[in-house]
C-alpha cells in the first residue's frame, strides 16, 4: 500500500485490494484457510510469482496472515485476519453485482472481441 493522502474511502480501499488478483485471492480465502498450492489452483491464470507477491502484500497490509508450520514436507497456509474479514464483507456486494449482471457483461465482452 502506498503512503499518501487519499481523497475518499474508495481510494483507500482500492489501495489495499486494487489490481486483478487480490480480490480473487480474498474471495477464496473468505471460506477459510488455504494452502498456497490450493490458492494457485483456485485462482486460474495467476503465475506462482504473482501469487507470492499478492499474498505477501496482503499479509503486509494485515488483511491475511501467513502461517508456516515448519514441517517436512513444508506446509504454509494463508487465512483472513479479522481486519481482512471486514474487507471481504465489503467486497461481497461487488461479487453479487457481478453474479447478477453476468449475462450482460458476457455480452459486452463478446461484442468487444467481435469489434477488435
Amino acid at each position: 500500500m502506498e503512503n499518501r493522502a487519499f481523497s475518499c474511502g474508495l481510494e483507500i480501499a482500492l489501495s489495499v485490494v486494487g489490481g486483478k488478483w487480490k480480490p480473487i485471492v480474498l474471495f477464496h480465502l473468505n471460506s477459510g484457510p488455504r494452502r498456497f498450492g490450493e490458492l494457485k489452483r483456485l485462482v486460474a491464470g495467476i503465475s506462482e510469482k504473482v501469487l507470492i507477491q499478492q499474498v505477501r502484500e496482503l499479509a503486509e497490509d494485515g488483511i491475511i496472515v501467513r502461517r508456516d508450520y515448519r514441517e517436512v514436507p513444508p506446509r504454509v497456509d494463508y487465512e483472513m485476519t479479522e481486519f481482512g474479514k471486514t474487507l471481504a464483507k465489503a467486497l461481497m456486494p461487488l461479487c453479487a453485482w457481478g453474479d447478477e449482471n453476468r449475462e450482460r457483461i458476457d455480452g459486452l465482452l463478446l461484442d468487444k472481441t467481435k469489434t477488435q
